[in-house]
């Protein structure tokens, strides 16, 4: 039950929908609301899709580009890091998605990377690697990450009238301090397993 609990609330971090309430809104802010639910569902199950698939073949692609756990453990970290980095002092960008005004989103940049981007994904790997046989605790902690995730982004416009642009702010930087521990630690773990494996 821990290991659940402490994996969702890893996924959850990485995932960090209070941090891509802002990109979110500003993405989906042309479209009408009817059609902005939609698309935020279509792209949530999409990133879910990615997602479950790299937890089930996370082994095998581990196998397949010859990496060791702890080689994603401590590059995991290193990302982890400079998200949390990132979210705690956050520059100064404009447009974050890319895309023209009034352009539909698809897969980019809503599904991907902002909700399975690659420390997600490789996360989610090195979880399939640590735990081969827990694969349906992976899976529930997955689910209740990306469920809680969706329910903070399906609600958004009600969560940024409630916090308010700096409230958002403030909660994403207390993430980012929660996940440079997180990363501190995952690197450590790397570095040990590195070492004994010597």
């Amino acid at each position: 039950m821990s290991e659940i609990i402490s994996a969702a609330v890893l996924l959850i971090l990485i995932m960090d929908p209070l941090g891509n309430l802002p990109i979110f809104m500003s993405v989906l802010k042309h479209t009408e609301p009817k059609r902005r639910r939609v698309i935020m569902i279509r792209e949530l199950f999409i990133a879910l899709l990615l997602m479950l698939v790299f937890l089930f073949a996370g082994e095998r692609i581990l196998s397949f580009l010859n990496l060791r756990a702890e080689t994603v453990s401590i590059s995991g970290g290193i990302i982890l890091f400079l998200i949390a980095i990132r979210m705690i002092f956050p520059g100064q960008e404009g447009n974050a998605s890319g895309l023209p005004a009034g352009e539909e989103p698809f897969i980019v940049p809503l599904a991907i990377p902002l909700l399975a981007g690659p420390t997600l994904l490789a996360t989610l790997m090195l979880l399939s690697h640590q735990y081969p046989g827990q694969m349906s605790e992976l899976v529930i902690a997955l689910l209740v990450a990306w469920g809680g995730t969706a329910l903070i982004l399906l609600q958004s416009s009600l969560f940024l009238r409630l916090l308010g642009e700096k409230g958002v702010n403030a909660l994403e930087r207390l993430m980012g301090l929660v996940l440079v521990m997180i990363a501190t630690q995952m690197f450590l773990d790397g570095i040990r397993a590195w070492i004994k494996g010597l």
